[in-house]
């Protein structure tokens, strides 16, 4: 009973692992707004400690 359910997890796993890398190349085409770098400039102010 117990390998049985280490053999469902183990299974679940690899399947998870597999619908992550197939969303990481496929998810662009279908989502592609996820996956859109940042359009808007960011401005900030750096004060260096120059001596």
């Amino acid at each position: 009973m117990l390998w049985k359910l280490f053999k469902a997890l183990f299974i679940l796993a690899i399947l998870a692992g597999l619908g992550l890398v197939a969303y990481a190349y496929v998810g662009p085409l279908f989502f592609p707004s996820d996956f859109a770098a940042p359009t808007t400039e960011i401005v900030q102010p750096v004060t260096l400690n120059a001596q």
